[in-house]
């Protein structure tokens, strides 16, 4: 039978969707010996996309291999809607935009009968769960319980939350007060990350606007660097763009149009009195309030209205940026007269100096152009150096004498303490902005609102340190994210967690507001556990005390429910979460609110016990784009390549938390591997099974599975599914290619052999391959690979004698290979000679002593024999040090035993046929003598014996 994965495949989908193989529930095993997996669930505001099968494909291949190791495991997966995502597409659907149309048809291949069951939100998500994320998951072979599937707006699952928000409300871990949040102009709504379409990595930055005057008039700049205010020489003005003059909390200000949209969401009393091109204002003069000195307003048309005030100043000495700014406007004299500007006043602006700096001159900005060679703004690497001089200015600048009681200080010392400063003095004020633009999925733009809200206390002393002890307590893979976790505790401040519309659960003392995404999805694993039973309990007896009998026990409540009670059995034999696989950029929000929430509202012994970061995924080398089609969809993957070889090039090409490079060139290669595998393996399950007679290369291939299934253990124990899956796929094919090649295999012994490590291969690749791997292991024994346990290690085929002793014949062989290949020749015969006895003894005094080259030869020059060899014995120790340096001990302790000759001696009649030769192996001792009795001619002919070292033989082709 040839490989038909779209035939095989569909036929093991049946099988487990009809027996519900996957359905866990407690059975009576202990509950240390159940496993509790889970994976973010899916939002459907679009479709599935192959970066998204990596994800979810990591934690089934855990969770098969937990299951081959004797665990009853539990892998769910649920829906999140909550927010606005997915009523925003709507709203674009309905609206007819050809963007969102073209993703829907072209990308997500939605047809136009279709089209109309989309334009409400839940027949929207519903379409995407049900046509793509479940269909997708099917397709791929998860091993997911879908009776525990549910919506994030489902009525039980909001009482949920409900009881979530109540208790921590209760706990004072909520508090209602003005916030800064991301803030949708389109929808009029908050926003978070989920909702954006574009800056989804961007944070709002509180800027300090210095409050520069012409007479009664402030003309606010922004600036993320406050502290050089006594360095500005000049200010900036797009020319072209629109202005106002505003009356801003009781002052008159110049500010741009889109700065008034942010200021008013921000608190400010707001009143324009009239619009004006920026024009108006370029040469003007405006005082700075720090300095009391006089500057220019000079035209730029790279001032952006749309970033702070749309006033900007300009600090040249510390700033790369202005500094060839102010270059360009002295260069360019017609422009300035064009705006009624004498250009020798801006000929005479020289930039001013505010601190001092090791490795840098008097004006750093200078420095900096001029040392990388950057002439121009439109320089590329302008900006990495504008921000090497703004971060050792900010951590090593010492401020000049003109800054008073600030002084002497370094910058970070003192910046905050100097903006507070003259921020009561009057001169500075402040607004939020991104330094980029963001935009919301519903198309509209985002910007920084202060809103009266309800926020979680994330800076709470008791709560941080709880979460610091659960991510003290995790199991972090890799190890390199914990410090991750621990950084975002520490800055972390007040998140704020309603909206004021959106699908979800409402915020339960007042429905006016929705519990935004983030903060719903923090402790859903606990749902999980008890969805599939909670369609007998009628949404309204879900209360605090439901809840709180369910989490808490029979002592919680006064009047304990039964149901409830009954349901907690079943929450306690799940929990805690062994490990949750979640996306790296998470670490920052989601993964961490999931700590902070787990840490709160249950004991430690139902603290999260490992998280697994996952890496994002690239194809053809870009990063993916649902928005603009750059993505392939599993379904029309599968149907090319097949489920298993999808599965093994996303498992194969990195490890979870490495990025991955979706190229079809690569996945077609696996597709035919798994099919050059299937056939090998039709051949031995079709072979007769053989016997048990081995010889020593039949040992030397179960020693090295034994070696496998060690290493491909350990590494899935610690989610490396690249590893293990190399190890035991490619990796073992080498092996079997040497096998092949040593071995006669029609022998009854070989064919045994070859069986017994199919049937331990397939269970190792069940995981990774399972509709492939379960299919020949049926076929070899009768059972699915997935109903047979995990293999372990067989003591009696460990043998890492043999395995060294092997690994000296291919090094033999190689070495003949080199010779060959380098003197073009086609040899009748090959000799080898086997180090003398003394060169051995000089091996074991190098491992005893340690490879230090002149403590060995001073224990080697105390024996009289070998002291007479002089410099050979010198030459021999140097390369015997290499040898040993490179080799554990555990590998020289093996070599101490092996008997060198009598290993290439059996080897011989192997390397004739590879070389179609003669061979013949000889002690160095006796060639030597061999030589000498017979005038060198017939052992030795051109004296090579004396050449060989300690399982590296001399080598003389004839």
């Amino acid at each position: 039978m040839s490989y038909d994965p779209q035939e095989l495949e569909a036929e093991w989908r049946s099988r487990w969707a009809e027996s519900g193989r996957y359905e866990a529930d407690p059975d009576g095993r202990d509950p240390d010996d159940s496993t509790f997996v889970t994976v973010p669930y899916p939002y459907p505001s679009g479709g599935m996309h192959i970066g998204h099968a990596r994800t979810y494909t990591v934690p089934d291949v855990y969770a098969r291999y937990r299951r081959q190791q004797g665990d009853n495991v539990l892998f769910p997966i649920g829906w999140h809607v909550t927010g606005t995502p997915i009523i925003g597409a709507v709203e674009r659907l309905k609206k007819g935009e050809e963007d969102q149309l073209s993703v829907l048809r072209d990308t997500y291949n939605v047809s136009e009968d279709t089209l109309a069951d989309l334009e409400t939100p839940m027949g929207y998500a519903r379409h995407f769960i049900e046509e793509h994320y479940k269909r997708g998951m099917q397709q791929l072979g998860l091993s997911i319980d879908w009776r525990r599937e549910f919506t994030t707006n489902d009525e039980r699952y909001s009482k949920f939350i409900t009881w979530q928000y109540e208790t921590l409300k209760e706990r004072g871990l909520l508090e209602k007060g003005l916030h800064p949040v991301k803030y949708c102009t389109e929808q009029e709504n908050p926003v978070t990350t989920h909702d954006l379409l574009e800056g989804e990595d961007v944070e709002y930055q509180e800027y300090t606007l210095v409050k520069f005057e012409s007479g009664e008039t402030v003309f606010p700049m922004a600036t993320l660097r406050p502290e050089t205010v006594r360095g500005v020489t000049n200010a900036y003005i797009d020319p072209e763009g629109e202005y106002v003059e505003a009356t801003v909390d009781g002052e008159r200000w110049v500010v741009s149009v889109e700065a008034v949209e942010k200021l008013e969401l921000q608190d400010h009393e707001i009143a324009v009195e009239r619009e004006v091109a920026g024009e108006e204002y370029v040469g003007e003069s405006v005082t700075n309030p720090i300095t009391g000195d006089e500057v220019l307003v000079l035209p730029a048309s790279f001032v952006d209205p749309d970033s702070g005030t749309g006033v900007v100043m300009s600090v040249p000495a510390h700033s790369p940026d202005d500094y060839l700014a102010l270059e360009v406007a002295k260069a360019d004299p017609e422009r300035l007269r064009e705006y009624g500007i004498d250009p020798a006043d801006v000929e005479a602006i020289e930039p001013v100096p505010i601190l001092s700096i090791d490795d840098y001159g008097e004006v750093p900005a200078k420095d900096a152009v001029d040392s990388h060679g950057i002439d121009s703004a439109d320089d590329p690497d302008l900006k990495a150096v504008t921000q090497e001089v703004y971060n050792r200015e900010f951590h090593q600048g010492v401020l000049n004498e003109e800054y008073g009681e600030f002084a002497g200080e370094v910058v970070e010392d003192v910046r905050e303490e100097l903006k507070a400063h003259f921020q009561e003095q009057g001169e500075f004020a402040a607004m939020y902005d991104f330094p980029e633009p963001v935009i919301s999925r519903a198309g509209g733009k985002v910007v920084v609102a202060e809103q009266e809200t309800w926020f979680l206390r994330y800076n709470d002393e008791e709560w941080q340190a709880k979460t610091l002890e659960a991510v003290e307590n995790l199991e972090a893979i890799p190890e390199t994210t914990r410090e991750q976790y621990t950084h975002t505790v520490d800055w972390l401040e007040e998140w704020p967690c309603i909206r004021n519309y959106g699908l979800g659960t409402r915020l339960p003392w007042d429905d006016e507001f929705v519990i935004e995404p983030l903060s719903d999805s923090t402790i859903y694993m606990a749902y999980y556990t008890i969805a599939h039973r909670l369609a007998d309990v009628p949404p309204e007896a879900m209360d605090r005390a439901f809840f709180d009998t369910l989490f808490y026990g029979p002592e919680a409540a006064d009047d304990p429910d039964e149901r409830a009670l009954e349901l907690r059995e079943e929450w306690e034999y799940w929990y805690p979460v062994d490990f949750r696989c979640s996306a790296n950029d998470l670490i920052s929000n989601h993964l961490t609110f999931f700590l902070y929430h787990h840490a709160e509202l249950f004991e430690k012994s139902e603290w999260p016990q490992g998280i697994t970061s996952m890496g994002m995924g690239l194809l053809e080398g870009e990063k993916m784009s649902s928005s603009k089609g750059h993505v392939v969809l599993p379904d029309e993957a599968i149907d090319e390549y097949g489920a298993d070889t999808v599965r093994f090039f996303l498992l194969n090409s990195s490890e979870p938390w490495q990025d991955f490079d979706w190229r079809a060139e690569e996945v077609g290669s696996t597709r035919d591997q798994l099919a050059r595998f299937w056939n090998r393996s039709m051949e031995i399950v079709d072979a007769p099974e053989g016997e048990r007679d081995l010889e020593t290369i039949d040992r030397w291939l179960l020693a090295k599975l034994q070696e496998t299934v060690r290493s491909v253990t350990d590494a899935m124990d610690r989610f490396e599914t690249r590893t293990a899956s190399q190890e035991a796929f490619y990796g073992f094919e080498e092996y079997l290619k040497w096998y092949r090649r040593r071995a006669d295999l029609e022998r009854p012994g070989a064919q045994w052999t070859l069986r017994t490590v199919l049937e331990t291969r397939l269970r190792l690749l069940a995981p990774f391959v399972p509709f492939l791997a379960n299919e020949l292991h049926e076929r070899l024994t009768g059972e699915p690979a997935e109903d047979v346990p995990w293999p372990e290690p067989v003591p009696e085929f460990e043998d890492s004698t043999i395995v060294v002793q092997e690994g000296l014949v291919e090094d033999v062989l190689e070495d003949v290979r080199d010779i060959v290949d380098v003197t073009d020749t086609d040899p009748e015969t090959v000799r080898l000679y086997v180090a003398a006895d003394w060169k051995r003894d000089v091996l074991e005094t190098v491992i005893d002593v340690g490879p230090n080259q002149g403590q060995v030869m001073g224990e080697v020059m105390q024996n009289e024999q070998l002291r007479e060899k002089g410099d050979a014995v010198n030459a021999l120790v140097g390369d015997l040090v290499s040898f040993v340096r490179e080799r554990d001990d555990e590998t020289l302790e093996t070599l101490a035993s092996v008997d060198e000759l009598s290993v290439y001696e059996e080897a011989a009649p192997f390397l004739a046929r590879e070389f179609d030769a003669d061979v013949a192996v000889y002690a160095e001792n006796a060639a030597k003598r061999a030589a000498e009795e017979a005038g060198g001619k017939l052992v030795d002919p051109e004296g090579k014996a004396s050449q060989a070292e300690p399982f590296r033989p001399a080598i003389h082709l004839e």
